[in-house]
């Protein structure tokens, strides 16, 4: 799954999984409060983000498809494909360049890494 989304949509969509289940309703009071947004605009941005395949909008409740946490964990593969031709070592590389890694980051790296390498 590939999606783009605008710096709004993303703070949209990070308020939707905040909220969730929420009623469209309650996004249109949400959406003027945290953007000044009329109620069509809301309505506007939130078929988007169901049309990408985030959210459904079931008789006016709204609910994910998927994660905040699987959204930003396929953003982030995508983003290790496309700048590091999907080399992870080369992006620790790069992140790590002129840094440390604290003890306590570099244990949960080594977690995740056994965690990942297992069975």
């Amino acid at each position: 799954m590939e999606v783009q989304l605008g710096v709004i949509e993303a703070r949209f969509a990070d308020i939707i999984w905040e909220h969730e289940p929420v009623t469209s309703t309650e996004l249109v009071k949400i959406s003027a409060q945290a953007f000044n947004w009329k109620r069509t605009t809301t309505h506007t941005v939130l078929r988007r983000l169901c049309d990408k395949g985030l959210f459904q909008n079931i008789n006016g409740t709204v609910t994910s498809i998927i994660s905040k946490q699987e959204f930003y964990s396929l953003q982030s593969r995508k983003y290790v494909e496309d700048a590091f031709q999907g080399s992870l070592p080369a992006f620790i590389a790069a992140f790590t360049n002129g840094g440390r890694l604290t003890p306590d980051e570099a244990a949960e790296i080594y977690k995740m890494i056994d965690e990942a390498t297992e069975g």
